[in-house]
């Protein structure tokens, strides 16, 4: 069990590391959930201080990566350990797929950066994922840019044609429609 330890003005803050040869007093140890000891943060992991319990120094999770098709396949801890022998049930299992490995398609133009989870942003308007220095909608493709500019341009089109655009024309002195002279003179007498 931990000493507990402290300075004198805070007694109860910290404790002592419980591997016999460090003993060094830590103000954020860690408890080991397989023996329940205090730990500094050098020898915290099961391996670092040998833990007494095996079946909590064996409760840590890996996996196995398939080349053929990216996946990551989990070793259970009471079945195989052997990476081959995992592989090939893998393989046998039909869930390998080589075609699932396929690189992430880069939607900007002449980008050469490999998307990684850490490098990666999804556009809030396409959906898409980028590269962090594309993720501005007018730095990459984004779909949902050029359907805006499409549907901008085809409503400035239609304005152009419409009648309230002509009666605007026509009291700047621009285009737009004109009415025949003889109801042009008619509306004079009046």
């Amino acid at each position: 069990m931990a000493r507990r330890g402290g300075t004198e003005a805070f007694p109860d803050l910290g404790a002592h590391c419980d591997n016999p040869d460090c003993n060094q007093l830590d103000f954020l140890p860690f408890v080991c959930d397989g023996c329940d000891n205090t730990f500094c943060a050098e020898h915290r992991t099961y391996m670092a201080h040998a833990c007494a319990n095996k079946a909590a120094a064996d409760q840590g999770r890996t996996v196995v990566v398939c080349e053929a098709c990216g996946a990551a396949i989990e070793r259970t801890s009471g079945g195989q350990n052997d990476e081959q022998a995992i592989l090939a049930a893998h393989a046998r299992s039909r869930q390998c797929d080589p075609a699932k490995k396929r690189k992430p398609r880069r939607p900007a133009a002449r980008c050469r950066e490999t998307l990684t989870f850490s490098n990666t942003s999804q556009c809030k308007r396409c959906e898409q994922k980028v590269c962090l220095k594309h993720r501005f909608p007018g730095d990459h493709e984004c779909a949902a840019t050029i359907r805006a500019a499409a549907r901008a341009a085809a409503e400035k089109r239609v304005a152009s044609m419409c009648g309230r655009d002509a009666q605007k024309k026509k009291k700047t002195g621009g285009g737009g429609f004109k009415l025949p002279p003889i109801i042009g003179k008619f509306l004079k007498m009046f």
